[in-house]
C-alpha cells in the first residue's frame, strides 16, 4: 500500500507544480506582451487577471472536442497525450534540487525524449488530414531536428568541461564559477537553439498564422488543444531550467529549498528573456533558419569542440590516442 501511494504521490508533487507554473507562464506572456504593446491585458477574471489562466483552462476542457471528419481518429487523439507525456517524462531527470529518478546519462536521456517529441507534431499535422497542418508539421520536424544537432554538439562541449553525462555533475564543476563566464558563444548559440527547439518566436515557423493560419494544430479544438498548448510551455520552462543548469551554476545550498528557489528564480528570468524577445523581433523567412544553424552554428560549435578536445588533452597530460 505504501508502495502504491509513493507511486502515485511522487509523479504528483512534480507533474502539479510544472502545470501550475506553466498556467501563470501564460499569463505572465500576456502580461508582458500588452505592457510593451501600451494595453492592459488580462485584468478581469481576478485581482489583476490573475484567475484568467484557470478561466482558460476551465473554458477549454468543458467545450465540445471537435474532430475533422476526414481526420484519422486515433491518431488525431493520441499525438496531444504524447506531446505532453514526453513533456512530463522530461522532467524526472531534472535536480530541482534532487531528481525524481536518478540517472547516470541524465543528458542522454533529455536528448532522446526530446526527439520523441517530432513524433507528436509530425503525427498531429498527418492526423489533421489538412494541407495547413502538414505543412505546419513538415516545418516543426525539419526545424527541430536541424536545431537537435546544434544543441547536440554544444552539449558534448558542456560535457567535456563538465567530466559527465550526469545533471548533478553539471552543478558540481560550477562552484568557482559559472560555465557561461568560459563558454559565453556556447551558451549564446545554445539560448538561441533553445528557441528555435521550443518553436518559439522569431523562429515560429511552424505556427506562422500569415501562412499557416495555426501551424500543425489548426484543426485542434478544446481538450486536445490545451494538451498541446500545456506542452509547448512546459518543454519552454525545461529549456529554461537546463540552460540554468548548464551555464548558470545551480548552488549547492545546505538547504534543499534554497537550491530549488536559486535554480527555478534564474529559470524564470530566462524564460522572461523568452518573452521579451517575441515582442522585439520579427519571425524569420524560413531560408536565413536553416542557413542560421546549417552555416553559422554548425561549423562554429564542431570548431569549438575540436579546441576544449585539445585543451583538455594538453592540461590533462593524456596521450592524444586516449
Amino acid at each position: 500500500m505504501t508502495t502504491l501511494i509513493t507511486h502515485l504521490i511522487n509523479p504528483l508533487a512534480y507533474i502539479v507544480p510544472i502545470l501550475l507554473a506553466v498556467a501563470f507562464l501564460t499569463l505572465i506572456e500576456r502580461k508582458i506582451l500588452s505592457y510593451m504593446q501600451l494595453r492592459k491585458g488580462p485584468n478581469v477574471v481576478g485581482p489583476y487577471g490573475l484567475l484568467q489562466p484557470i478561466a482558460d483552462g476551465v473554458k477549454l476542457f468543458i467545450k465540445e472536442p471537435i474532430r475533422p471528419l476526414a481526420s484519422s481518429p486515433v491518431l488525431f487523439l493520441l499525438t496531444p497525450i504524447m506531446a505532453l507525456s514526453l513533456a512530463l517524462i522530461m522532467w524526472t531527470p531534472m535536480p530541482i534540487p534532487y531528481p525524481m529518478t536518478d540517472l547516470n546519462l541524465g543528458m542522454l536521456f533529455i536528448l532522446a525524449i526530446s526527439s520523441l517529441a517530432v513524433y507528436s507534431i509530425l503525427g498531429s499535422g498527418w492526423a489533421s488530414n489538412s494541407k495547413y497542418a502538414l505543412i505546419g508539421a513538415l516545418r516543426a520536424v525539419a526545424q527541430t531536428i536541424s536545431y537537435e544537432v546544434s544543441l547536440g554538439l554544444i552539449l558534448l562541449s558542456i560535457i567535456i568541461f563538465a567530466g559527465g553525462f550526469t545533471l548533478q555533475t553539471f552543478s558540481a564543476s560550477q562552484e568557482t564559477t559559472w560555465l557561461l563566464l568560459p563558454a559565453w558563444p556556447l551558451a549564446a548559440m545554445w539560448y538561441i537553439s533553445t528557441l528555435a527547439e521550443t518553436n518559439r518566436a522569431p523562429f515560429d515557423l511552424t505556427e506562422g498564422e500569415s501562412e499557416l493560419v495555426s501551424g500543425f494544430n489548426v484543426e485542434y479544438a478544446s481538450g486536445p488543444f490545451a494538451l498541446f498548448f500545456l506542452a509547448e510551455y512546459a518543454n519552454i520552462f525545461l529549456m529554461n531550467t537546463l540552460s540554468v543548469i548548464l551555464f548558470l551554476g545551480a548552488s549547492y545550498a545546505t538547504i534543499p529549498e534554497l537550491a530549488a528557489t536559486n535554480i527555478m528564480t534564474k529559470a524564470s528570468l530566462l524564460s522572461l528573456l523568452f518573452l521579451w524577445i517575441r515582442a522585439s523581433y520579427p519571425r524569420f523567412r524560413y531560408d536565413q533558419l536553416m542557413h542560421l544553424v546549417w552555416k553559422n552554428f554548425l561549423p562554429t560549435t564542431l570548431a569549438l569542440i575540436i579546441w576544449h578536445t585539445a585543451l583538455l588533452i594538453a592540461f590533462a597530460g593524456l596521450p592524444p590516442q586516449l
